[in-house]
């Protein structure tokens, strides 16, 4: 079945081909095709119907076999025989395609989908090319005559009709198939990329998306299921290119090359700078993630051993300066092999701000807005894993940009802005870690409203002096809106608090800056990688913690006039002004310190989301940057820690989860 029904498919993209030329002869030519090609057209016909009767489709049979007889008994004597005709055939051949549809059997059916390892090239290879295919998209609708941006939307669907043809995927192929044809129309300049011919086309997307995320939840072991059936599809992609279009620009606005000079007419394979583009692929290797994570982890214990091997006092103590030379170069070797490593867990943010383009540009729509979305800094790598766990607070922020922020084209008008907003995605390096910003030049946050939003629910009492910082972070309080009407997008007070906790997971942080009437900025401030963490090595008692250095402010020794008692708060520290909660960690951890003396103890400022505090340690062991090792099952839901790492002199240590460490201060 799975056999036929790719044939099949074959045999109507022919007959296609043959009723288009025969269209266009008719009505471009004023020619009429030679008795000899009509009969072939008609042979054509049957063979398919023997075909399908065979394979038990039917009506497929029966429609094909009318389609013969209508072309064997046609003279096309007239100008209206001729019409009718072809009419008639394009008409009878939507049908047959219909019909051919209901019979197309699961993906399960093709033995092929049972090499896992063809499956999951093919998938890979696909995604990248629907993920160009979303990008050259976004272009067309701002530039519809960019030939570049059809030809790349072209070739992908082009490639992924022949690999799903070749796995006998029959409905990726088909739709794949049938928006290819839609642009080859915008190619050879028949259509126009208007935003509802790239619906149509972004429709196909989705759909090829989520056919290709079954496949691969097959590979992680979920059961086969069938594609959604896509005649609807289909038919509305094939609609999208029957559609009148208005007269076509002058010849200037869009000249017509010469035949031979045609991009279209060359094969991918042929085009300018393909040699180039293959010869890049040829270097590139494909490789399981779980290789190479398990292999970031050994080059973590290999680095763990050079240290151990370096701070062992028996060799400390040999004084022969050619071991010292190899030591020293053996510390070098594993520093750059560490940081390959983790180059090669690095990914660009350029795809991940691409979806957050798309998401952008469908709520604006849906919304009867305009904005346009810019992106800097796409190129700026991130941690593989972070990439992954930040997907879901960018959506929160750009959905909640689009509904509160952007407002609607008469509202900007009024207030003199552009008709159509703007939405800005940027990253960069700072300081060893990543900057990402998501702005808009929206309404802004009103910072009485959410001032009186928030004394309304009690979580700021009524005399309460709050700063511009600390009235925004209000609205990462679970539940908190000042949405007036709750819409599909937004306005339920859920999703900005789950955006904080996601980026303090990340061992980041997030700000807020926004002036009303002009615009609100998110500013997340992240690690490039979660596997490795730059920390300060402090000492309670006899053990060893790591405090990750993004969340430490300052470090000082305390004196005795500094600390106090406070009604409600408990034990205080007065810092630059400021009163500031002090958390003993020996108290936190239940381990038996050096000294309860606050005066004899070490404080750290510690920040942790919105809090600030003073952590009381011991001592100081040094600075340090260490791989983070997971706890396991058993250990990992230990308040306040994020995970262990074997220091230099090989004992362990555990890394600090500060927001955890904070919990119960104010």
């Amino acid at each position: 079945m799975a056999g036929l029904a790719t044939k099949t498919m074959l045999n109507t993209e022919t007959l296609r081909r043959e009723i288009d030329d025969l269209v266009t002869r008719q009505i471009v030519e004023e020619a009429w095709p030679a008795p000899e090609a009509l009969a072939a057209l008609a042979q054509s016909f049957r063979s398919l119907g023997e075909q399908a009767r065979a394979s038990g489709q039917d009506q497929a049979a029966q429609i094909a076999a009318t389609l013969a007889r209508t072309v064997s008994g046609t003279a096309g004597d007239s100008a209206e025989d001729r019409q009718r005709l072809t009419e008639a055939l394009t008409a009878g051949l939507m049908e047959l395609e219909r019909a051919l549809e209901a019979g197309v059997p699961a993906p399960s059916d093709n033995p092929l989908v049972r090499d896992r390892e063809l499956l999951n090239d093919v998938i890979l290879e696909s995604n990248e090319h629907l993920a160009a295919v979303e990008s050259e998209l976004l272009k067309l609708e701002r530039e519809p005559e960019n030939q570049e941006a059809i030809h790349t939307a072209f070739r992908s669907f082009h490639t992924i009709k022949g690999l799903a043809g070749f796995l006998e995927l029959v409905e990726i192929q088909q739709v794949a198939h049938q928006t290819e044809s839609l642009l080859d129309e915008a190619r050879n300049g028949r259509l126009t990329i208007t935003s509802a011919v790239a619906d149509v086309i972004l429709a196909a997307k989705d759909y090829l998306d989520l056919a290709f995320q079954q496949l691969a939840a097959v590979l992680q072991g979920a059961a086969p299921q069938p594609f959604a059936n896509p005649a609807a599809l289909i038919e509305r992609v094939r609609q999208a290119a029957t559609a009148p279009q208005d007269a076509a620009p002058p010849s200037e606005t869009q000249p017509q090359a010469p035949a031979e000079k045609q991009a279209s007419a060359l094969p991918a394979e042929l085009a300018p700078g393909a040699a180039h583009k293959q010869s890049a692929e040829s270097r590139t290797v494909k490789v399981d993630t779980g290789k190479l994570d398990y292999l970031v982890e050994m080059i973590g214990e290999l680095v763990i051993a050079q240290s151990q091997v370096r701070h062992d006092p028996n060799l400390a103590a040999i004084e022969n300066p050619r071991l010292q030379r190899n030591m020293a170069q053996l510390a070098r070797t594993t520093t750059e092999l560490q940081k390959i490593g983790m180059a090669m867990r690095m990914v660009p943010v350029g795809s991940m701000f691409q979806r957050m383009v798309r998401l952008a540009r469908d709520l604006a729509r849906k919304g009867g807005k305009q904005a346009e979305v810019e992106i800097s800094g796409e190129d700026t790598e991130l941690d593989r894993t972070i990439v992954e766990e930040l997907a879901d607070p960018l959506v929160h922020m750009v959905r909640n940009s689009m509904d509160h922020g952007i407002e609607t084209p008469n509202q900007r008008r009024s207030q003199g802005k552009p008709v159509s907003g703007r939405v800005c995605l940027r990253a960069s390096h700072q300081a060893g870690h990543i900057l990402i910003e998501v702005s808009d030049d929206g309404r802004g946050i009103d910072r009485q409203r959410v001032l009186a939003k928030a004394r309304e629910r009690g979580l700021v009492s009524d005399g309460s002096q709050l700063s511009d910082s600390e009235v925004f972070n209000l609205i990462f309080e679970p539940g908190f809106s000042t949405a007036e009407k709750v819409t599909d997008i937004s306005g339920r007070g859920v999703g900005m608090d789950v955006v904080r906790k996601q980026i303090q997971k990340l061992r980041g942080r997030i700000e807020i800056h926004s002036r009303l009437g002009q615009g609100t900025t998110f500013l997340l401030k992240l690690p490039l990688t979660l596997a490795i963490v730059d920390g300060l090595v402090i000492a309670v008692g006899r053990e060893r913690y790591i405090v990750p250095l993004f969340g430490v402010r300052e470090t000082f020794r305390p004196t005795h006039e500094m600390l106090s008692t406070v009604l409600g708060r408990g034990e205080v520290a007065l810092v630059r002004q400021e009163l500031l909660p002090v958390v003993r960690l020996y108290e936190r951890f239940g381990v038996e310190p050096r000294t309860r003396d606050p005066a004899q103890a070490v404080f750290i400022v510690a920040e942790s989301g919105n809090r600030v505090y003073c952590l009381m340690v011991d001592d100081f062991i040094g600075k340090q940057e260490v791989v983070v090792r997971n706890l396991g099952e058993t250990l990992k839901s230990i308040p306040g820690v994020a995970g262990g790492a074997i220091l230099g002199d090989g004992r362990v240590g555990l890394v600090l989860d500060l927001d955890g460490v904070s919990e119960g201060t104010r």
